[in-house]
């Protein structure tokens, strides 16, 4: 990437941006689209309301107004971003992924805020979380939407959420049924998703799989040890039930006398009929690492459905990493019964799309540092970060591959050329944009020496394994 490469970044955020022009009915309102949005593009170290308007020279009352009060049809914003991942990046398989992020928080008045889990801390910790949905294909992935996950402490005190802000409408909710949520309002605008991807938060509950299936999604869930199942259905039986003296009730079917109960897949592993199932080494792709290979093992499982009974018949995976055996997972999948292995394994690898996500959209964009008060701009403050990501998601692609542009490496440049606009010199932009153009070169000579040496390491490590990477099947969306 060179000086005038950055240069026509310009142009491009500008129709970019124009493509939500109707989601704004006054002329001064949809003019902080672009504050904000090139706000979250910036060079900002801190990249909250106060900081983008003193940079931009507005007033932080009238951003925060922007995002709190003003009037704008956040939902079509919404809803356009998916209208263009839709017409513009769709393609052949297609995944959707669900996962959460949190946040931490000081103080009790942001929305939703509350001591619990918190992922990126790895504890629990007064935090914010976030439901989302990512959206991944070829060499694209960027963010569909997100929902904030209303803790039950909050749904209950309703003073505190008028205070907030937060509807009457907007209640406890697991979030699973907020994944749901998402995906529903994304395909009524008309995406394709050809496998859905989830982690055992997600898959581990029973009722979120059989309303997946119910909307004939296909899915490749990660399901915790404890996940239930028969590698063999048992067999049901009808009986009468009888109440009191008084004749026959209706019948009900049961277990037949003498049936194992459902096991964990945690000890299904160790069943005769998978123990002595040859581990089938598989290179699942090739990553910044180098080679990425897993050994998997596969067979069937019936589940339980909402009564305890034999309920759907599943792939079941399980996989352990090469390097580490210790590492193992737990997959299933409602993918129809000629579905090769190798696509199962690519859905199922694929969670690390939405993760990258939001790595890059908290260290680039500005994703965590929402400050304020208030249910509403908290929703817009996420659409708007889905549009900032999606800008860059796009530059990035149409950048091909052969310059392994990176969506830190984009921002680097586009943060130079914001900086450019809210600073005065033409000598000094060009320089300032030299230097960037230089800086991110060095980067990628970097980054493709680090890919080198990691790649050279993993490759000596198989092969003191005894595995040949040439005998090794790739993962493919054929029938393998």
């Amino acid at each position: 990437m060179d000086a005038e490469q950055i240069r026509q970044l310009e142009p491009k955020l500008e129709r970019f941006l124009g493509r939500f022009a109707d989601c704004f009915a006054r002329k001064d309102t949809r003019a902080h689209l672009g504050v904000y949005v090139r706000g979250q593009l910036s060079h900002l170290p801190e990249k909250s309301v106060e900081p983008i308007a003193l940079e931009a020279g507005v007033a932080p009352r009238t951003l925060q107004e922007f995002l709190s009060q003003l009037k704008w049809d956040a939902n079509r914003l919404r809803d356009r971003v998916q209208e263009i991942v839709r017409a513009e990046h769709a393609g052949a398989h297609a995944i959707g992924i669900f996962d959460e992020t949190s946040d931490p928080k000081k103080g009790d008045k942001t929305p939703g805020v509350q001591k619990q889990w918190c992922g990126r801390l790895g504890k629990l910790e007064n935090c914010m979380v976030t439901v989302h949905l990512g959206y991944a294909v070829d060499d694209f992935h960027c963010l569909l939407d997100g929902e904030l996950f209303l803790p039950e402490s909050w749904a209950a005190d309703r003073g505190r959420c008028r205070e907030a802000g937060i509807p009457e409408t907007v209640a406890y909710r697991p979030k699973w049924q907020i994944a749901l949520e998402l995906y529903d309002r994304a395909i009524a605008n008309g995406l394709q998703l050809d496998w859905l991807t989830f982690d055992e938060g997600y898959g581990g509950k029973p009722e979120f799989l059989r309303a997946v299936s119910g909307r004939q999604q296909n899915y490749v869930a990660e399901v915790p040890r404890s996940f239930t199942g028969w590698l063999k259905a048992p067999r049901v039986v009808t009986r009468p039930y009888h109440r009191g003296q008084r004749g026959r009730g209706r019948a009900i079917p049961r277990l037949a006398s003498g049936s194992r109960p459902a096991r964990r897949v945690e000890e299904l592993r160790n069943d005769r009929a998978l123990r002595d199932q040859p581990w089938q080494p598989w290179r699942v792709k090739d990553g910044e690492k180098g080679p990425l290979v897993w050994e998997c093992r596969h067979t069937w499982i019936t589940t339980k459905d909402e009564n305890g009974l034999p309920g759907a018949r599943l792939h079941l995976l399980i996989a352990r990493h090469v390097l580490d055996r210790e590492e193992v997972k737990f997959f299933v999948s409602n993918a129809p019964p000629q579905t090769g292995i190798g696509a199962l394994l690519l859905v199922a690898f694929s969670r690390w799309r939405v993760e990258r996500c939001f790595e890059d959209g908290k260290s680039e964009i500005g994703l965590d540092q929402y400050e304020g008060r208030r249910y509403l701009g908290l929703q817009r403050h996420l659409i708007l970060s889905a549009v900032s990501y999606l800008f860059l998601a796009r530059v990035r692609q149409e950048g091909g591959e052969n310059q392994e542009l990176t969506v830190c490496q984009l921002h680097t440049a586009t943060a130079a050329l914001v900086r450019s606009w809210w600073d005065s010199g033409r000598a000094a932009c060009d320089r300032l944009l030299e230097r960037t153009a230089a800086k991110i070169r060095h980067q990628q000579r970097r980054n493709a020496q680090a890919r080198k040496s990691h790649t050279k390491t993993t490759r000596r490590k198989l092969r003191e394994l005894g595995i040949r990477l040439t005998d090794l099947p790739r993962c493919t969306w054929g029938r393998t």
